[in-house]
């Protein structure tokens, strides 16, 4: 008994010690989960000698860990953002892995003399992003993107673990048994699609059963958390059981139930918020402990190579590939290639050839320890730095906004917000809550009053509103801020503005001719870019026509353009050499070259 509560003392001190240093990775800008992952190094048996070598307990803990990180992601996933970055997300989680796979191989052949099959084996094992790095580093860490991008990354990590998790498995047991290439037949081939269609099926089928669930059993709110852990973790364990993919099932049902209402959804996204920290730290924690950094002198040095060519050669080139026929920058490819970081899902993988009885798994262990301590230095320091290089950083579109809100009980169509007044924001400055909003309550210096005797609102007054839930973001405009004036602002969206409405051929005859295909002529500027953008726009989004760029400056309450910027300067390449461009690009470059080629040929013909 004695034994269980110093257990249990060890554990909690880890767990408070890794939750108080978030204070400092905060401050500092560190990234947090190396925080995590640094203090499991410093109590293992290297450290204060806590010695841990549970693989099969640590897997199965990674596992239901990864499981809540997975559902937590897709509930805090928009529909719209899956709408707009599925496609490319999905390319980059499927062939993007393989890929990735497929060239790490030949540097891990090179730099640890394994065979073609070892080196796969490596490759599949590091060729996830991690969910929760990325998640944490690109939505708390504050870095404001263009939402297609931001999209892009979120969902390719919340999908690609499946991917590396069915390689890892099925080439770990082809290393251990020696059956080699052999073992790779259509079988094999069968085997993924099943695990992927199960995943998918059983993700939507149990994402129903959340929501049914969930708004049939009002009585306490709660429970209401509970439930949903419970069912969602009961998606993942029957997926399982049934030979699919739990990780990919529990996802997607994260993303149908996100995107329904639920009842005291508020209470369970709070809820998810905790576990989904909670469950991170203790992963880190324990795969921290798994380690002996004793050993890594050995293979320090081609390790930290090979996350190097992961880094700057294996992951770019999965994502040009993948993203080639898509409509991104090469500042956009550039930026999605540099945001693959590796984390704990990598490092579980890595239990995988241990447990399969493979012939030097620590091996395999050991190095995919180091390659994410070095992806999580060098990248998660570095997102910030490199998304301002490569211009992608978008003005805000509005201040910040202290908001909560509340569920209110039944099939009501109105929701009840609470605002804080921020200093300097629009209702301050003499802007007038609207009639649609109905504003019942506001608390000034801890007393409570109808919004109608209150008088005119003060900086900290907490305001309570009843609204429909369509009506919520123009609410955020004015409660928000004011937004910091930045002297790039102008330049980012361009020299002056133009209504979407104005006739598309308006800009062919001004910067053309040629400028835009026959079928657009007959379009509106706002038609056009949507056009462009496969249906959807979205703040800041930019698009090269010729000699100019037209940029989304503001969007209506119904997503609608509102004001189109132009600039007369074309965005600048990332990098002079022709790498991270698109099909559209690459066709754009061989027409001037051939018109170049034509150009200088004409005049000698002449001769």
């Amino acid at each position: 008994m004695e034994a269980f509560y110093i257990i249990l003392l060890v554990g909690t001190v880890l767990v408070l010690t890794a939750a108080f240093s978030s204070l400092l990775a905060f401050r500092f800008g560190a990234p947090l989960l190396l925080i995590f992952l640094s203090i499991g190094l410093l109590a293992g048996v290297d450290g204060l000698g806590i010695r841990f070598e549970n693989y099969s307990f640590t897997f199965m803990l990674g596992s239901l860990a990864l499981a809540i990180v997975l559902f937590d992601s897709g509930f805090s996933t928009p529909v719209h953002s899956f709408r707009i970055a599925a496609i490319p997300s999905l390319t980059l989680a499927s062939v993007g892995v393989l890929i990735t796979s497929a060239v790490f191989a030949c540097g891990a052949s090179l730099m640890l003399g394994f065979s073609w099959l070892e080196g796969l084996l490596l490759g599949s094992i590091v060729a996830s992003t991690d969910a929760a790095a990325v998640f944490f580093l690109l939505r708390i860490g504050g870095i404001n993107i263009r939402d297609k991008v931001r999209s892009t990354l979120e969902v390719e990590s919340g999908t690609n673990d499946p991917m590396a998790i069915f390689l890892t498995v099925a080439l770990s047991e082809l290393v251990a048994t020696g059956q080699g290439f052999s073992g790779l037949n259509f079988s094999f081939l069968l085997l993924f699609v099943e695990e992927m269609g199960l995943g998918v099926l059983f993700g939507i089928l149990g994402g129903m059963m959340i929501v049914w669930v969930l708004n049939r059993f009002t009585t306490d709110r709660g429970l209401a958390p509970i439930f949903v852990l419970a069912l969602a973790l009961l998606v993942f364990s029957f997926t399982g059981t049934m030979g699919g993919s739990g990780f990919l099932a529990v996802y997607v049902a994260g993303i149908y139930a996100g995107n329904k209402r639920m009842f005291a959804k508020q209470q369970i996204v709070r809820f998810n918020e905790g576990l989904t920290w909670l469950a991170q730290i203790i992963m880190f924690l324990v795969l921290g402990l798994l380690a002996t950094p004793s050993q890594f002198p050995v293979i320090l040095l081609p390790a930290i190579g090979l996350a190097l060519f992961l880094i700057f050669v294996a992951r770019p080139i999965a994502v040009w590939l993948s993203l080639l026929p898509y409509d991104y920058t090469q500042q956009e490819i550039g930026f999605v290639a540099w945001v693959g970081l590796r984390g704990a899902v990598s490092i579980l993988l890595a239990i995988m050839p241990i447990l399969s009885g493979v012939e030097n798994g620590a091996l395999f262990f050991n190095t995919t320890f180091i390659i994410v301590l070095v992806s999580l230095l060098l990248q998660g320091w570095t997102i910030r730095p490199v998304a301002q290089y490569l211009g992608l950083i978008i003005p805000p579109r509005i201040g910040a906004v202290d908001k909560v809100e509340l569920d209110l009980p039944g099939k009501a169509t109105h929701e009840l917000v609470s605002y804080r007044v921020m200093k300097d924001s629009p209702v301050l400055l003499g802007e007038r809550i609207p009639r649609w909003a109905m504003p019942s309550l506001v608390i000034r210096d801890g007393r409570s009053m109808r919004y109608q005797y209150a008088g005119r609102l003060r900086e900290g007054d907490q305001v309570y509103l009843f609204v429909t839930p369509n009506y919520i973001r123009l609410l955020d405009r004015l409660f928000a801020s004011r937004v910091p004036v930045d002297e790039d602002d102008a330049d980012f969206f361009g020299a002056f503005a133009i209504s979407p409405s104005r006739p598309a051929k308006e800009l062919d005859a001004a910067y053309g001719p040629g400028l835009l295909a026959a079928a657009e002529q007959a379009m509106t500027v706002g038609e056009l870019i949507t056009h462009r953008l496969n249906g959807h726009a979205d703040y800041a989004d930019r698009m090269r026509f010729g000699s100019i760029v037209l940029i989304v400056r503001e969007l209506d309450e119904h997503g609608h353009i509102r004001s189109i910027g132009i600039s007369l300067e074309p965005v600048e390449p990332a990098t002079n050499f022709p790498i991270f461009i698109n099909m559209r690009e690459i066709a754009h470059r061989i027409r001037d070259r051939l018109r170049k080629y034509r150009g200088k040929a004409v005049p000698g013909a002449g001769r």
